[in-house]
């Protein structure tokens, strides 16, 4: 009959479809059930908090584990977990295949856990950050803040600006104590290793006074570039006896009472963080600043910059004199 041949045509065509399919298949279950080649074991892989899964990928990749960064994004996302990564440090053994290394970096199969201190966050910020952490042990969380600092070992005021901020890894189970002192030692040895390299002439007397104006030069910078400037303004400020005038101290001593929007009387309510009613330094840091910050405090550039004006891009302009910039605030934030 006339429709015999194309009959056997589709079928044939169904067939061979059918066969390619199986051998695509089967070569897929293969190329996820054969075991990685570890380039050590076993293998150890650092995920910091933040990291996307296609930086994962590409580091598996430049370690020789997969062949290229698209054979675990490609399996990520066919599973609808290319979003889940969990941040930490873990290590593999063979034998292991992508799908059991994609499932462990998932779950969170970690040998430690890892918590990021991020600067410009306050003590309470943190402290709250650490009690909520499900893999530490929380001893500490809502004491009061003079016994946190005993339990730390915290020679200071205040708890404000203490930890230095980074990224720590531990062990499941660790009590948060331990880890809080651990960034506070390594702030104690960042500040002091910064303070034995400070300029000569700084209107600063102590490691203390450079890590509560460290705070303000972090709190005051939008782009990176521009810090090193930053710190010169309030270094040249205080060499002259003028008041810092900074918005962020003010809104620290606010406290709860900020809502977001600064007015002339909050700038004119005194406080002890006040930078435009009292002079000098506040009495205690109001963030965690960074080593940057530090960095740029202690050794600031030589510059005649009295004042800065945020440009609405996160840079700032900078001026020697008051008529300069009055004009770069009416060009900025008047407009």
């Amino acid at each position: 009959m006339p429709g015999f041949p194309l009959l056997r045509y589709v079928a044939r065509t169904l067939f061979s479809l059918a066969v390619i399919v199986g051998i695509a298949a089967a070569a897929a279950w293969w190329w996820l059930d054969r075991p990685l080649a570890l380039p050590g074991v076993p293998y150890a892989l650092e995920v910091r908090s933040g990291s996307t899964l296609a930086a994962v990928a590409r580091k598996l990749a430049d370690d020789g584990v997969i062949d290229h960064p698209i054979a675990l994004t490609l399996l990520a996302r066919a599973k609808g977990v290319d979003r889940t990564i969990k941040a930490g440090q873990y290590e593999f053994d063979p034998p292991i295949d992508l799908a059991a290394l994609l499932a462990r970096l998932t779950q969170g199969d970690v040998t430690q856990s890892s918590l990021t201190f991020v600067e410009g966050t306050t003590a309470a910020e943190l402290l709250r950050r650490v009690a909520a952490e499900p893999t530490l042990a929380t001893t500490l969380a809502d004491r009061p803040a003079d016994e946190i600092a005993k339990a730390l070992a915290i020679d200071a005021p205040s708890l404000e600006g203490q930890f230095f901020p980074d990224t720590y890894f531990y062990a499941a189970g660790s009590a948060d104590r331990a880890l809080l002192m651990r960034a506070h030692r390594l702030l104690q040895e960042r500040l002091g290793a910064a303070w034995e390299r400070r300029s000569a002439g700084l209107p600063l007397a102590t490691p203390y006074e450079a890590l509560i104006l460290a705070s303000i030069v972090e709190k005051e910078t939008g782009r990176a570039s521009d810090r090193p400037a930053i710190a010169s303004v309030f270094v040249n400020r205080l060499k002259l006896g003028m008041r810092l005038q900074t918005d962020p101290t003010v809104i620290y001593g606010m406290g709860e009472a900020f809502d977001g929007n600064l007015r002339k009387r909050d700038l004119e309510a005194d406080t002890p963080y006040n930078t435009y009613t009292r002079d000098g330094l506040p009495p205690t840091p109001i963030a965690l600043p960074s080593q940057a910050s530090i960095a740029a405090v202690v050794d600031p550039p030589v510059t005649q910059y009295l004042y800065f004006v945020a440009r609405g891009d996160g840079s700032s302009e900078f001026s020697t004199n008051l008529a300069d910039h009055n004009r770069a605030v009416a060009r900025y934030q008047k407009r």
